[in-house]
């Protein structure tokens, strides 16, 4: 489980991208990249992480699930998530 404030400050990037996104679209477009290197450094999306929205692990991160390996393996034998499986040959 990750630290609660790894996911706070996450959730507060996601916000700060949000509310700048207009601004960096428009200086983008001009090509002012004097007026971007003034925007916040969080306005950024790159520094955005993909984190499980149950643990909060960014590493192994399914983008199709949106959660770690570890709990989509835990859901998926648990019968929670509908289509999938465990393969057996």
């Amino acid at each position: 489980m990750a630290k609660t404030s790894w996911r706070e400050r996450n959730l507060k990037k996601q916000e700060t991208v949000k509310k700048y996104a207009a601004v960096r679209a428009e200086l983008k477009a001009k090509g002012d990249y004097l007026g971007l290197q003034k925007l916040p450094k969080n306005a950024s999306p790159v520094r955005v992480v993909n984190r499980c929205k149950f643990s909060g692990r960014r590493r192994g991160y399914l983008r199709k699930y949106a959660c770690s390996r570890l709990t989509f393996r835990e859901a998926a034998l648990a019968g929670l998530i509908p289509g999938v499986i465990k393969a057996s040959w």
